[in-house]
């Protein structure tokens, strides 16, 4: 992660994100780094399908995909993305190895992490199966993901 804020620094680029079943880990990972006060812009955990609507991920897309779905992650980035105005826009979405009432469709350990490039109006999904046990194991493994997809992207 430390690398990842040096080059948004370097690049003068900044980052929000908006998670769900991670509940603000990744937001967490990053601000555990000195000076990323100079690229995190926000963060929204949206734990809830209402919290996602009211940030601006809409019902219907939902209601079509289901909350766990590739689509509503790359929303989530972008959303977050234009509501900040950041480079880049965070979206994670998923069941870290539980059954959800609410949500009952879609796998128990599979989780969707959406990187969006505002600069370059790019999509980078992840489908990410999960291969831990514990939540918080879970929520590491989808850290890792960001940070080597994230490494790619800003090189």
């Amino acid at each position: 992660m430390e690398r990842i804020v040096r080059k948004l620094i370097e690049n003068n680029k900044t980052i929000s994100t908006m998670e769900s079943c991670t509940g603000g880990a990744l937001a967490n990972a990053i601000t555990n780094i000195p000076n990323a006060s100079k690229v995190i812009k926000f963060s929204a955990v949206t734990y809830s399908n209402e919290f996602k609507e009211k940030m601006g991920i809409p019902s219907e897309l939902i209601d079509k995909y289901t909350v766990y779905s590739s689509e509503v992650a790359n929303m989530m980035a972008k959303t977050i993305s234009d509501y900040t105005n950041s480079n880049y826009g965070i979206g994670v979405t998923g069941k870290l190895k539980r059954f959800d009432e609410a949500n009952p469709y879609g796998e128990n350990d599979v989780v969707y992490l959406s990187i969006y490039d505002r600069d370059n109006d790019a999509y980078y999904s992840e489908r990410i199966k999960l291969t831990k046990d514990t939540r918080i194991e879970c929520k590491r493994e989808i850290i890792e993901y960001f940070i080597n997809k994230m490494l790619e992207i800003i090189k």
